[in-house]
This record gives C-alpha cells, sequence and structure tokens, in this order.
C-alpha cells in the first residue's frame, strides 16, 4: 500500500509538472490522427486562400493529417481562423493597430482559437508563412530540397499571448541578376523547357519563396541571355497573381529592358539628346501596358546607357545634370497623366549607381517624393547614404545591395560567401541613416546564396531583430530548423570559419586574377606559412562536414549538400587548387614539385565531381543546368598550369610580430551616448569594433578612443599596422589619429574614390590598411591609442613587427604564442 502511495503522488508531481511547463498560449495544430479545422471568410482574396493551401500540405507533409479548409462568416467552432481585418469573419474581432497598416499582422490564442488577422492581404499571407516556418518548415522547402520531418504531433509555442509584426521596411526583394549561368538555362532547359526561357512557371516559383521569406518586390532577369519580363505572356500576370511589386534595375528606366527591348534600327540610338520623341515613346508604351497593376510597379526614374553603361550623349557632367534632370520631369509627367493620379502616390525611385552618384553629387535635385536608392560599391560596402536634411524627405530612402556581381576588379558569381557580419553591419546602418522605404539584393542565380538571401530579408523585415551580439544565433537557428538541431554547435562554427576565410580572400579571388580586363592567374601573395595555415583551416571544415552529415535526416541529405557541402567543399578545393600550386612553387625538391600539383589537379576535378553531381545527380536532376564551377570563363575557375616559376624562399618570421585583435583593448573611450562595441562575425578577427549607435555623427572636439597595448623585447624601428574594415563615408572624409605612448597624434585618411587602384585591393582583401612608423627607445610595455572623427569607422586588427620584415597578407585571429 505504502509503494502505490508513493507511485500515486510520482504521477500527481508529474502531472502538475507538465501541466506548469505547457505554455498556457500554445495551440495544437495537429497530430497523427486529427488535426485544427482552418476557417477562413467566404470572400478572402484568392492568394489567401493559396497560403492556406499551402499551410494545410505542410502541416499534412509533418503530420500525415490535413486541416480541413471551412469558409465561415463569423467565430463560432474551435479552430484556426485566418483573413484580413477587414473580412466579414472578424466583425466581432477587437484587433487595434491593423486597421489600415501595410502588411502588419497579428497571431493570438483567444477563448481556445488561433486566430491569424493580417492588416491587408500580403499581411495574411506572411502571417501564414510565419506559422508554417514556426512549425520548423523552411522557405527553401523547395528551392533547396529542405524536405519536412516526420512529427507525431504539431504544437505552435506562442510565448506571448499575441505575436504582432511589421516590416521594418516597406519594399523588400531581389534582382535576379548575372543569370546567364544558373537561372536562366535552368529555366530554359530543365524547368520550363516549354518557354525556353525564365517564364511564368519558373517566376511563379520565385514569386512563391519572395512570400514565404516576407518580401514583395522583384527586380526581373534582364541580361541578353533573357527574354524582356513583360515580353514573355504570363510573367506580369504572375506577379499580379501573387501581389508581387514589379520594379527595375538602374540601367531600365520605366520598366523597360533595354537590353533586349531597344532595337536600335528600329528606334535608332538609344540618346536623348537627338531620339527624345522615340525615347518618350518607347517609356509610353510600358506604363500604356502597366497601367491597371493597381499599384504593383515601383518606377525607376532617370536614364543610363542601354547596359549598364553611361546615358549616350552628354559632352560634360554639367549637361548630364540639366539633361537627366529633364528627363526626370518628362517621366513624372508620364506617370501622373498615366495613372491619374497625384506622383505621391505614384511610387517612383532614383537609383544612385556608379556614375548617377556623381550627378547627383554635382546639383541634380531629385524630387522629394522620389526615393533615393544609395547603392554598395558593389562588394558589399554602401558608397553614401542620406545625410540628415535627406532623412527628411517624403520619398525616404533605401539600398540596393550585391551579393553576388559581375565585374571589375573580379566577379564573385560562383559561391556566396559575404560575411553575414558586414551584411548586418551595413544594413542596420543604412536603416539607422534613414534607408527604410526599399531594400533590394542582387542575388544573381539566387542559388547557393540561399543563408544570405534569407539573412537580408530577414533583417528587412525586421531589422531590430538581431543584434550586433546576436548574428551567429541567426545562423544557429537557421541550422537548427533546415537540418537538426544535432549540428547546430559544429556546424555554425564551420560556417563562421567559411565566411571569415572567404573575407580574407574569397575562393573567386584565389588566382590574385582580375577582369575587365581579364588578368591570368598568378602566385598568391600569402606566404608559406599562411599558405599551410589556410590548407589546414580548409581541410578542418572538410573534414567536420563529413562528419556531421551522419546525422542529418535522410529527408534533408540533398538540402545539406547544396547548402553545405557544396558552398564549403567547393571553396574548400578551389583553395587547394592555387595553395598547392603556390606550395610546388616554393619548393626545389622534384618530388614534392609533383605532389604537390597532382593534388592541385585533383582538386580541380573534385570542384568538376562536385557540380557534376548536383546538376545531374541531386534531387533525381532536378537542378541541372544550375550550377555552373566557371561562371565567365574566367582564368581562377580553370585547372592550373603545371609549368612552375623559380621557387621563392621563405625564413619563418611570425613569432617576431605581435597580433592584436580590435576587441583586444584595453580601455574603450565613447562619447555622448556612442560606445564602442564588437559585431561578432565580421572582420578578420571575426569581432570588429565599431560605434554605436550606428546613426551618423562627427567628433569636433572630444573623441571616441581605443587603447591597447604590446610589449617590445628590442629597440629600433618597427612599424604598426592597422587594419580596418573598407566602409565609405558620404565625403570621403572617414579619419583616424593615431598616438603611440605619448607621442605626438598622427592622423590618417582611411577612404579612397571611385575605382582606384587602393579601392580595388581594398575590396578584393576586404581591408584598409594604415600603416604607422614606430621608432622603438625602450624596452617593455607600449600603449596605442586610436580615435576616430566620426561613426562608420569598423577597426578589425594591429599588428606590430620591425620595419625591415615588410607586411605580411593575413593577421592571424590568434594571439602566437612565443
Amino acid at each position: 500500500m505504502k509503494h502505490s502511495f508513493y507511485l500515486f503522488l510520482a504521477i500527481m508531481f508529474m502531472s502538475i509538472f507538465n501541466s506548469c511547463a505547457q505554455n498556457s498560449n500554445d495551440y495544437l495544430i495537429a497530430n497523427n490522427q486529427e488535426a485544427a479545422d482552418i476557417f477562413i471568410d467566404s470572400d478572402t482574396d484568392p492568394l489567401i486562400v493559396w497560403a492556406v493551401n499551402e499551410l494545410a500540405k505542410d502541416i499534412e507533409d509533418i503530420t500525415g493529417t490535413k486541416p480541413e479548409i471551412i469558409q465561415s462568416n463569423q467565430i463560432e467552432k474551435e479552430g484556426i481562423y485566418i483573413g484580413m481585418i477587414s473580412d466579414e469573419l472578424f466583425k466581432s474581432t477587437t484587433q487595434e493597430g491593423l486597421t489600415g497598416k501595410w502588411e502588419n499582422f497579428s497571431i493570438k490564442k483567444e477563448n481556445d482559437n488561433l486566430l491569424v488577422i493580417g492588416s491587408d492581404v500580403r499581411g495574411t499571407v506572411y502571417a501564414i508563412f510565419d506559422i508554417a516556418e514556426k512549425l520548423g518548415v523552411s522557405p527553401w522547402k523547395w528551392w533547396a530540397d529542405v524536405n519536412s520531418l516526420k512529427k507525431e504531433s504539431l504544437t505552435l509555442e506562442l510565448l506571448e499571448s499575441e505575436i504582432t509584426q511589421s516590416p521594418s521596411v516597406q519594399y523588400r526583394g531581389v534582382f535576379l541578376n548575372d543569370e546567364d549561368w544558373g537561372l536562366q538555362p535552368w529555366a530554359a532547359k530543365t524547368f520550363e523547357p516549354e518557354t525556353n526561357d525564365m517564364g511564368p512557371k519558373t517566376y511563379e516559383k520565385i514569386f512563391q519563396l519572395l512570400l514565404r521569406l516576407k518580401a514583395n518586390t522583384i527586380w526581373p532577369a534582364m541580361h541578353p541571355s533573357t527574354k524582356g519580363f513583360f515580353t514573355i505572356d504570363g510573367n506580369k500576370e504572375m506577379a499580379q497573381k501573387y501581389h508581387i511589386v514589379i520594379g527595375s534595375s538602374h540601367a531600365e528606366p520605366m520598366l523597360r529592358n533595354n537590353v533586349d527591348e531597344w532595337d536600335h534600327e528600329v528606334y535608332g540610338d538609344y540618346n536623348y539628346f537627338t531620339n527624345s520623341k522615340q525615347v518618350n515613346k518607347y517609356w509610353q508604351d510600358r506604363l500604356d501596358e502597366v497601367s491597371s497593376t493597381n499599384n504593383h510597379t515601383i518606377m525607376t526614374l532617370g536614364m543610363r546607357g542601354v547596359h549598364d553603361s553611361k546615358m549616350e550623349g552628354a559632352k560634360s557632367l554639367e549637361e548630364s545634370v540639366k539633361m537627366i534632370d529633364g528627363i526626370i520631369s518628362t517621366q513624372r509627367q508620364m506617370l501622373s497623366n498615366t495613372f491619374k493620379k497625384p506622383l505621391i502616390e505614384i511610387p517612383q525611385t532614383f537609383i544612385l549607381y556608379k556614375e548617377v552618384l556623381e550627378l547627383h553629387d554635382n546639383g541634380l535635385k531629385v524630387p522629394d517624393d522620389v526615393t533615393l536608392m544609395w547603392t554598395d560599391d558593389n562588394y558589399g560596402y554602401i558608397r553614401r547614404l542620406s545625410n540628415e536634411e535627406e532623412q527628411k524627405r517624403i520619398g525616404g530612402s533605401g539600398v540596393y545591395y550585391h551579393l553576388s556581381y559581375w565585374g571589375r576588379p573580379h566577379d564573385y558569381l560562383w559561391l556566396s560567401t559575404t560575411q553575414p557580419g558586414l551584411i548586418w553591419y551595413e544594413m542596420t546602418r543604412a536603416y539607422e541613416n534613414g534607408a527604410k522605404k526599399m531594400w533590394i539584393a542582387n542575388v544573381g542565380d539566387i542559388k547557393p546564396a540561399e543563408y544570405n538571401i534569407e539573412l537580408f530579408l530577414d533583417m528587412a523585415w525586421d531589422v531590430g531583430a538581431i543584434k550586433s551580439d546576436e548574428i551567429n544565433q541567426h545562423l544557429e537557428n537557421w541550422i537548427s530548423r533546415e537540418f537538426t538541431p544535432t549540428v547546430v554547435d559544429e556546424l555554425s562554427i564551420v560556417f563562421k570559419e567559411y565566411h571569415r576565410l572567404a573575407f580574407l580572400r574569397k575562393p573567386e579571388y584565389m588566382g590574385w586574377s582580375q577582369t575587365e580586363p581579364t588578368t591570368q592567374v598568378k602566385r598568391s601573395e600569402f606566404s608559406k606559412e599562411e599558405t599551410l595555415r589556410r590548407l589546414n583551416a580548409y581541410k578542418q571544415l572538410v573534414e567536420k562536414v563529413d562528419n556531421l552529415a551522419q546525422f542529418v535526416p535522410k529527408e534533408r541529405k540533398d538540402a545539406w549538400f547544396q547548402l553545405v557541402e557544396y558552398p564549403i567543399k567547393g571553396a574548400a578545393f578551389m583553395n587547394y587548387k592555387f595553395l598547392y600550386w603556390n606550395l610546388a612553387a616554393s619548393t626545389n625538391k622534384k618530388e614534392e614539385q609533383v605532389k604537390f600539383t597532382q593534388l592541385s589537379a585533383e582538386a580541380y576535378q573534385k570542384i568538376n565531381q562536385l557540380t557534376s553531381f548536383y546538376n545531374n545527380d541531386m534531387t533525381h536532376g532536378k537542378w541541372k543546368h544550375m550550377m555552373s564551377m566557371n561562371p565567365r570563363n574566367l582564368p581562377v575557375f580553370d585547372s592550373v598550369k603545371i609549368d612552375l616559376p623559380s621557387p621563392i624562399v621563405e625564413t619563418k618570421t611570425h613569432n617576431k610580430r605581435i597580433y592584436i585583435q580590435a576587441n583586444e583593448s584595453i580601455e574603450n573611450k565613447g562619447v555622448n551616448n556612442y560606445e564602442w562595441k564588437s559585431i561578432n562575425g565580421l572582420g578578420y578577427s571575426n569581432n570588429a569594433m565599431t560605434l554605436f549607435p550606428l546613426k551618423h555623427s562627427y567628433f569636433k572636439n572630444e573623441k571616441p578612443s581605443l587603447t591597447y597595448t604590446f610589449e617590445a623585447d628590442n629597440l629600433g624601428d618597427y612599424e604598426l599596422e592597422i587594419r580596418l574594415i573598407p566602409i565609405h563615408a558620404n565625403n570621403f572624409d572617414h579619419e583616424i589619429e593615431v598616438q603611440i605612448d605619448s607621442n605626438k597624434l598622427q592622423s590618417f585618411s582611411i577612404n579612397t574614390k571611385g575605382r582606384s587602384n587602393t579601392w580595388k585591393e581594398n575590396v578584393l582583401r576586404n581591408s584598409a590598411i594604415v600603416k604607422v612608423p614606430i621608432s622603438i627607445l625602450k624596452k617593455g610595455k607600449h600603449t596605442i591609442t586610436i580615435s576616430v572623427n566620426q561613426t562608420g569607422i569598423v577597426l578589425d586588427q594591429l599588428t606590430v613587427y620591425p620595419e625591415k620584415m615588410g607586411s605580411s597578407y593575413e593577421i592571424p585571429n590568434f594571439k602566437i604564442k612565443k
């Protein structure tokens, strides 16, 4: 009896414990026997009906039970109620803060019901897919074959009584670009051969992806390999079906794809100085075509050349400014006449790309209601942001940002290796300085940029959701969702190092070649010691990827290959190819030369094999023609020739260098409300330092500073090397002051202008370098104090070494033990 009593107490205790552990806001969606009914308004929008059906299929994929979708005009039975706040279904619901809002939504549990309410159509769709993602469904379910994992029951965990969300940025989307090597041939030959191009079937899948990622805007593909978006039947209608806003790039004013649509033989020269009447008609024809799209377009204003070149005909900067001013006035008159509404109600943008920024800075006045679209320098560093006066503009501002690029000094079209910390820093800085209207990422072929695309769009949706010390947490959450929590800890370390190694040198830059004009590959600037260290780092990544693969569920093996194995091994083998070639060139021993050249050749073959598997075997050939191992056929992608230059004899000198990471300061001095913080996942150090908040400010008197110490064992001439992230300033006036001990302050300007050779070096190695001579007159401890004249300056690493040694390519992100 006594045992029975204790057993009863134990059962009661466990029951109470489980009851307390259960969040009262959690909602049981389904188990393997039944699923909650989903109720929608009988007059709800077709896009919401589609999204609800997608959610029902997602639930069925996981549990084997599909919810019933029931039309209703009132809340009466227990279930999930989905729709817009304006629906008859929610007339008895008090839901403050949604009516009239842009893409807002609310998810809450009320009287044993789950209420999913959006302020408009897209807001409701985003709420639906927010639920799907919280249930473990990846937005990349189709695009990266992240198949659902089976569960016996499915519960939506609501940590709060209500989830309410709204977008940080109004227009959020992607620019499909440089599609010649993947997206277009895959669409034309594999997915949509009936169109032989990127047609409505392809765009439908892209639009579905955008909605799952809470995006709303597309700049369609526009290279010569692709027909103009509007010239293919069904494309425009597909965008309307999915409520996707159509915009166009810096080279395509008024939604015109000049590369495909401007016929010189028919229209004459694309020159407004000599052929304005024909150009105006060309623009007006497109406006007439889209006049009924009901705010599903954003108009790019201005004019450049046919394809990413300067406007034709202008003989001077002043002439260009005057002509563009007139062109914008004409275009806006066309818009007003065509859409029959005030200009302030017609979304318009002016994209300040390349030479167009120079026009703006030399007097071009863009109308106040037009969005200023700032751009990066093609390598992830935003060229300019709105100043305090520009931040007052009605049209606001936005950012066009590259995650992929074709052009000088070198393409990076193959793998997506932009460091997440850089994306976070530049886009958060942009937002805090007013860029809240539109964010567009150039994503190339979409694959293999999946993670960076999601990070960019997650920030566009909720810029405050990821803090400077939570960037790695975002990656870990993504890994857990895409694969399994089992691999999170180790795989997150793999990705952090993968991105850091690429920050030192992208795989596409490992040949030390350039393009436009194209040069041949040459021996790298890595020393033998750096070469061996880099080889070892990549070998560890490959080993970890192979070891972790066993923990990935079989349903997600193809996703693992696409999202992990191909990019990480591809980067590793590209490095092997060149690093072993470098080693072969650094030895006089014939047997070592033979061994290293063979390893280099094997690395090339492994890239070939990986790519063949991606295209032909993975997912039963679904992605055939999607992945190219040699976009644009640049020399860096070829196997290296076995003829070797004369070997270079090197001596080990690392123990004479002093390495300091930016976050190792002994004193951080802030000014006013600005303080120094590190950004995890940024820089060679993975913890670069900058001032927060990121809102721009100058420091004219007292200046923020960081102080470091180092020990000098010998007297003599040394060099201090300070490495900064090559961030741009609006006025090219980033400046640091350096003081060694109590010596005189020395000032250094750290910005570049245009496409100078220094800028090219900076973006290829992701570092701006300042060198300061030091005379060490006494042994022992010395101090380095670095102060800054404004926000936006990011310090990464420092090194001190005897002057005669010269600079090294890499400052390791660890201390050298003597």
